[in-house]
Formats: C-alpha cells, structure tokens, sequence
C-alpha cells in the first residue's frame, strides 16, 4: 500500500514503541489517528511531531478493551479523515499474573486489552477498507509469543493469541485488506533497568546488543507497503530467540 495521503490509526500511540510507530509513518506521508486510555498530554505532543511533519493528527481518548468506546473512536477518525486505511494494535498492558491465580481482575485486564482490543479496532475498520478496496492491519506482538516469561500468564497467553488473531484476520478480510505482525525483541529498556540487566540481555542476541524502536517501526512500515505479504510475523529481536545457540566465542 501507498502510505502518502492514507489515514493510519495507532492504538497506543502516544509513546513508547507505538509512538515510534505513528511518527514514521507520519514521515511517510499517513494522516494520523492517536488513540490513548490515559496519556493524553503524551498523545497530544505526538500529534504535534506529526503535524510538524506535514500531515494532519488528532488524538483520541478510547479504551480499547470496551467495544463501544472503539466504535466511538473509529467513527471519529472516519468524521475527521473519511476512512482508516491503516490499523496498528499497539495498545498493551504490563501487569503480572503469577500462578495459581486467585484474584482474576488482572489476567482479565490484560487480555482483553491484548485479544479484545485488536478484535474490536478490526472489525470497526475493516468494513471501510473493504468498501475503499484496500486496507492494511498489524498487530504488535512480542517475544512471549513464543516463550513464556514467570509472572506473566496474561501477557504470553494475550501475545500468542494475537498471533493466532494475525493469521485469522488474514484468512478471512482476503483478499483487500492484508493482516501481519511484528514481534518485538529487547529494542527499549523499561525505565530504572540497570546497566548490568541491559548488557545480560544484549549478549543474549545474536547481533550483541540492543535495537531501538525505529527498528519496530522500519518493519512496521514494511508490511503496511509490502503488497503481497499477508499473515505473516516479523520478529525484530536480534535474533534473541536464537542466542542461546550462539557459538563460543573464538580464543
């Protein structure tokens, strides 16, 4: 897909890997939707990069895990830009939920923002893709997609579903709209990580070191122009799924 002069909606978008995200493709010329639960002063200077940049922005207030806040949201995008041609599921939620679980407040959350969301944002916008004969959805995955991580049930349980959703969504929005995903690896520390955590986790890739998030967001960007790419995932990770294979190194 030509991304210059089509409408991109970014869940999550207001900072971290979704911000990333919404910048590069405003850099490629995408009018943006910012959707945000509760940073609204960090959604509001993303839309402000945006603008800089030459496209028109606006950043709107939805919890994605609630239908009808989605509902809400799309048919403000489709009001202020006519249509969505671009759906990004960034929207995440980082909480723990070691087992046995007892209190299920937690894993609930976390799933639904996780299955839910990207549910609800798809089939909010894919009737309008249909209808314009193009459209381009992906979904933001991670590692635990694939390895699961002690503490977080949710988060693994929520990404591998995601991927599962991906392959769903490819199937059966064919042949207009193309579904993908990008699965993240160690490309932005959390906040307050100690300088001997982030070296532990560098030498865990194969490349040695850290990404960044214009790495998610080069990828991210790939898919959405790579026509004939559909139901796929790339995992921007350094090749960390494979580090523990890595050979000795040389004396």
């Amino acid at each position: 897909m030509e991304i210059k002069g089509k409408t991109a909606l970014v869940t999550g978008g207001a900072h971290r890997v979704g911000k990333a995200i919404a910048v590069e493709l405003a850099r490629a010329g995408a009018n943006l939707v910012i959707n945000y639960n509760n940073s609204a002063a960090a959604a509001e200077e993303t839309v402000k990069e945006a603008q800089a940049l030459g496209v028109a922005a606006l950043a709107v207030q939805a919890d994605v895990a609630v239908l009808g806040q989605v509902q809400a949201m799309v048919s403000a995008a489709g009001k202020r830009f006519g249509c969505v041609d671009i759906l990004v599921n960034s929207a995440s939620i980082w909480r723990m939920t070691p087992l046995p679980i007892t209190d299920y407040s937690d894993w609930h959350r976390v799933i639904s923002v996780l299955i839910d969301g990207p549910m609800y944002c798809a089939g909010a916008v894919a009737p309008m893709m249909r209808e314009r004969g193009e459209g381009a959805i992906v979904n933001i995955a991670d590692l635990a997609a694939w390895y699961p991580w002690p503490g977080y049930a949710a988060h693994c349980v929520g990404k591998a579903a995601l991927l599962a959703l991906t392959r769903q969504l490819a199937l059966e929005l064919a042949p207009e709209i193309q579904v993908n995903a990008v699965a993240p690896g160690p490309v932005l520390p959390p906040p307050g990580t100690s300088p001997e955590r982030l070296a532990l986790i560098a030498g865990r890739t194969l490349k040695g070191r850290w990404g960044s998030t214009k790495d998610v967001a080069g990828a991210v960007r790939f898919l959405i122009e790579a026509d004939y790419i559909t139901g796929e995932v790339i995992a921007v990770d350094g090749g960390e799924r494979y580090g523990h294979k890595k050979p000795a190194k040389r004396p």
